[in-house]
């Protein structure tokens, strides 16, 4: 009995602290505050990260595009691959579960014996070719608006290295260098540097402006991968395959290469600045005083039946 008033008196006291009630309304307007905090840094972090084309945490669907062949493959994806997609899954789990209702043992304990059906063979044997047709349609449009390269304003050549890439801005279009692009250590980070992202030296090219970019490596196969251009091309030492790009705003875009290259293969990103034009010019002429050391010389392209090749 002493025992049992004790513990009445001390949980009595301990009432105004224990009170469910004033614990729910405090734990949810701290969540309510904590979650506004939350979401309003989400927000800020995921729109400037979408402004500068680098990776968002706990990202979903693709980055932003910001040229002609990305804002394709978006669409690709997003109006006719994923449709197709989530409606074959949803009427295949239709199908599955409508089986498993109307003919299991339960409501039908005598096993109907089905050989053959003309008509559903036909149609399941139709029905693939018609969709595998308006996938390849647009598929085929796709690819060949990438292989095919406009004519270009300028030529910018990519060399993979193990573990970084060289640039290179030929002479009879203003450059007449070339220069490393390193991933800039961790320790070496200033605020706002992105780990495994930051590099010292950026390829700079101007808005607006149709980008050839020429592809080779010097060792092993590398990737040279930048996800808002919609650019992804195999760097195969001994070939020079190329691509294109249009950069339709003005911004920093990331990339890395996409092929396993060795140890540090994670360890070569892919920056790309996009300035304006008055900003390129300048950008050059600084450049070539940096670089001048680094003679390119004009990049001189050899074509076989194989496609382009040869080096500067």
């Amino acid at each position: 009995m002493k025992t049992a008033r004790a513990a009445a008196k001390i949980t009595s006291a301990a009432a105004p602290y224990f009170d469910t009630a004033t614990i729910f309304r405090a734990s949810r307007a701290q969540l309510m505050r904590t979650g506004l905090s939350v979401s309003a840094f989400l927000a800020s972090a995921i729109s400037a990260a979408r402004a500068d084309g680098f990776p968002t945490p706990g990202q979903i669907g693709f980055g932003e595009a910001v040229t002609p062949i990305a804002h394709e493959m978006h669409f690709f994806h997003n109006w006719i691959l994923l449709p197709i997609i989530v409606g074959i899954v949803i009427f295949v789990f239709g199908l599955l579960t409508y089986v498993v209702l109307r003919f299991n043992e339960k409501a039908n304990p005598v096993p109907a014996q089905t050989t053959h059906n003309s008509t559903l063979e036909v149609i399941w044997t139709v029905a693939p070719v018609m969709i595998l047709v308006i996938i390849a349609i647009p598929s085929f449009r796709l690819l060949t608006h990438q292989v095919v390269v406009p004519e270009a304003d300028i030529t910018l050549k990519a060399t993979g290295k193990q573990w970084y890439w060289t640039y290179n801005y030929p002479k009879d279009q203003g450059g007449g260098f070339e220069f490393d692009s390193y991933l800039v250590p961790e320790a070496s980070l200033k605020p706002g540097d992105m780990r495994l992202l930051t590099v010292d030296n950026m390829a700079v090219v101007p808005v607006g402006k149709t980008v050839r970019l020429l592809v080779t490596a010097a060792d092993v196969i590398h990737s040279f991968t930048i996800p808002s251009f919609g650019v992804r091309i195999d760097a195969v030492p001994g070939r020079m395959n190329e691509s294109w790009f249009k950069a339709e705003r003005e911004g920093t875009y990331y990339g890395q290469c996409s092929k396993i290259c060795g140890k540090d293969h994670a360890y070569m990103p892919i920056v790309f600045h996009v300035v304006s034009q008055e900003d390129y010019d300048a950008w050059l002429l600084e450049a070539s005083k940096k670089f001048a050391s680094n003679d390119a010389g004009p990049l001189r392209l050899a074509y076989s039946a194989a496609g382009p090749a040869g080096q500067r």
